[in-house]
């Protein structure tokens, strides 16, 4: 029983993860472009890098490389983050003229930061997959890999794992050095300013 309801609050998460981050900055993201807000757009391009990360550890899932485990806890923490953190953007936006995308990209930023700390701190018992032999044998980290099993079986039916494990794994050191990069150099020259991210 425990397992069932565990197993329904995984996939309880990835959906909300479809609608929260995915589906709904998507919306906003062809919204920002149709009225020309710079604030607005810069926001959700920093946004897209970030979650990005998300991406990555579904390819990882796949083939069940563990580092997708812990690519998936820090995605949820730096989403958060990179929503809140730009000093310039926060002001540009709070000084927009009240309209409706303001009060949906305000609702969605608290909608997004909710979800990611509730599915980080959630996910903090599943860390341990990642240095667990074997995750795929282990019933509570196989949870985590039904899913990313089913997009594969529905958008790469002809791939093999260890190819999309690859592209996981391939963006993720793109990520990574990309992160670092940015760690060192520009958050150090431009502090909380975003500029041109």
């Amino acid at each position: 029983m425990e397992e069932i309801l565990l197993k329904a609050l995984v996939w309880t998460n990835y959906k909300l993860f479809l609608l929260i981050c995915l589906v709904l900055p998507l919306i906003l993201s062809v919204w920002s472009l149709k009225t020309q807000i710079p604030s607005i757009q810069r926001l959700l391009l920093i946004y897209w890098r970030v979650a990005s990360l998300l991406a990555i550890a579904i390819y990882l899932f796949i083939p069940v490389w563990q580092i997708g485990y812990l690519a998936w806890f820090a995605g949820h923490i730096l989403i958060v983050i990179c929503l809140w953190f730009w000093a310039d953007i926060n002001d540009e936006i709070r000084d927009l003229p009240k309209s409706s995308l303001r009060l949906a990209l305000t609702s969605w930023r608290w909608a997004v930061s909710l979800y990611g700390i509730i599915s980080a701190i959630a996910f903090i018992p599943f860390l341990r997959c990642t240095f667990v032999p074997s995750a795929s044998a282990d019933t509570m980290c196989r949870l985590w890999l039904e899913a990313p099993w089913h997009y594969k079986s529905w958008f790469h039916p002809n791939s093999t794992t260890g190819f999309l494990g690859f592209l996981g794994m391939s963006g993720l050191i793109i990520y990574v050095i990309y992160f670092v990069y940015f760690l060192t150099f520009r958050l150090v020259k431009q502090g909380r300013i975003a500029l041109e991210q």
